[in-house]
């Protein structure tokens, strides 16, 4: 072991411990001396491309997405290129390390899988195999935990599509995800696409290579008909990954088999010019049954997988209103026109939405602990069929538009101590990196008392009981919920005004 000085093409010196610690698909990765970043090399020589590629990616784009407004709020959803260096004939990059969170803490709970120390891929989450046998429950987390971390890396690709690049790999494995710290961080970034510019070194990752370009995958790449990755392809990906987080199953792999005599004729098929989605209503030939699953998969595997698998008492309406409506335009409008996909930006505003629709089971057992209410007046958890019981507040949301207030795609579903923030005292507000420091604070709470809801206001300047006469509820007092009432946040342009209605059960 020794220590190796080199300096970046920006004339920076940094200091490698010569000790290989890893090695990734192209690169092979050392410590920096203080640990805080690593230096990967590239085993094959870049080109001119590839190299030109690097310095727009260490250069322009970085400054693009972290130099901005908000930028400093990418540092922790994105593991960006820093520095270009050059050694012993290769070019590599410096690269921060992974934060801590990132790391298995404890052991698998399978003595044969060893993960203590290893890298939190997404791929350990994704399949209920190794998210409820393998991995140790103190590393799971639960249903919310998903939902908000599929909110993390929307909102990443969001901010990558807007600066003009491409993933070109999105996947499970170049994703790194903490359920328990409810924290994500992009990987593999050397790799963006720019269309027009950069193309793609790679065609994706089985599971997640978009249905066109598996379709024309042997086609030589000077073919005008090949399909490359591109942000439509990341749009795929994006849905399967989001898919998976919530339902830990893959929305193509179901029972159709398209090519009896040839196993990987018969993948390219599924996964390419004949993809169908397992829950299409249009056309049921690729839906399983659970008898089905039972006979398909392993009697060791089966219990873990089962509850998932059961497209009847989990389909992907359990999402709620508006991630449903995104798996259709994904699965089906959009799976085989990319045109059509939904975007980053239109997941992460769903899934903005159906964090308010959350409500906890009240099964102390419930390996979730979350479900999405289903605007039924029998509210049921479908992950362990535990029905509500009780008075459920949901809030249903209108903004003032010019002159008069209209009812907004938008509800809050209450439980003791849900809050209330600027984003739902104003629709114009989104609760994204731009958020100012005060806006990031709770202005109003709900708190259930001798069998009676309240609304208690902490900072709003004029709430109004519109119900009672237009009373004024100011800070530090509350107000009762009670069926039809009217409560108005904010007379401001956007400004919300709440509905409320009352669930009993």
């Amino acid at each position: 072991m020794a220590l190796v000085k080199i300096k970046a093409t920006d004339g920076t010196q940094i200091t490698f411990d010569d000790k290989m610690i890893g090695q990734g698909g192209v690169k092979d990765v050392y410590f920096t001396e203080d640990r805080r970043h690593v230096v990967g090399f590239f085993r094959n020589k870049l080109d001119v491309y590839g190299k030109e590629r690097l310095e727009h990616i260490v250069g322009k784009y970085r400054d693009s997405i972290f130099s901005q407004d908000g930028g400093e709020y990418w540092k922790n959803l994105f593991c960006w290129p820093e520095k270009i260096v050059e050694y012993n004939g290769k070019t590599g990059v410096l690269v921060p390390t992974y934060a801590q969170e990132f790391f298995f803490t404890h052991g698998s709970s399978t003595p044969v899988i060893d993960i203590k120390g290893r890298e939190k891929e997404g791929k350990w989450f994704a399949n209920p195999w190794h998210r409820y046998c393998n991995l140790d429950k103190r590393e799971i987390g639960d249903w919310r935990s998903y939902l908000n971390i599929c909110l993390l890396i929307s909102r990443a690709i969001r901010r990558m599509h807007a600066a003009g690049l491409s993933h070109s790999d999105l996947s499970y494995k170049n994703i790194l995800i903490d359920p328990v710290s409810v924290k994500a961080c992009i990987i593999d970034i050397d790799g963006l696409v720019v269309p027009g510019k950069f193309p793609p070194d790679v065609v994706g990752t089985p599971d997640f290579i978009a249905p066109e370009v598996m379709q024309t995958l042997k086609l030589k790449i000077s073919d005008k008909s090949k399909k490359i990755p591109k942000r439509e392809t990341d749009m795929h990906a994006l849905a399967v990954l989001i898919y998976m987080y919530l339902l830990c199953r893959h929305p193509l792999r179901g029972k159709k088999v398209h090519d009896m005599n040839d196993e990987n004729r018969d993948e390219e098929l599924a996964m390419g010019e004949k993809a169908l989605f397992v829950e299409s209503n249009k056309d049921t030939s690729n839906r399983y049954d659970i008898k089905w699953v039972k006979k398909n998969e392993p009697a060791n595997r089966y219990p873990y997988i089962a509850p998932w698998m059961d497209l009847d008492k989990r389909p992907y309406t359990i999402l709620g209103p508006y991630i449903s409506q995104l798996v259709r335009q994904a699965f089906m409008d959009g799976l085989h026109n990319p045109s059509a996909r939904p975007s980053a930006n239109d997941w992460e505003d769903a899934i903005v939405r159906t964090i308010d629709l959350l409500q906890p089971c009240q099964n102390p057992k419930c390996e979730q602990k979350w479900f999405v209410f289903d605007n039924t007046t029998k509210p049921i958890c479908p992950f362990c069929n535990t029905v509500y019981k009780g008075m459920m507040p949901v809030l249903n949301f209108y903004s003032k538009r010019g002159s008069s207030f209209k009812l907004d795609n938008h509800r809050l579903m209450v439980f003791n101590g849900t809050r209330i923030y600027p984003w739902h005292v104003n629709r114009n507000v989104f609760p994204n990196e731009k958020l100012k420091p005060d806006q990031k604070k709770a202005v109003a709470y709900f708190q259930f008392h001798n069998n009676f809801w309240y609304l208690v206001n902490q900072s709003i300047p004029k709430m109004i009981d519109i119900t009672d006469n237009k009373k004024i509820i100011k800070p530090n007092e509350h107000i009762q919920l009670t069926e039809g009432r009217q409560i108005l946040l904010s007379e401001d342009e956007g400004g919300r005004l709440i509905q409320v209605q009352l669930v009993q059960n």
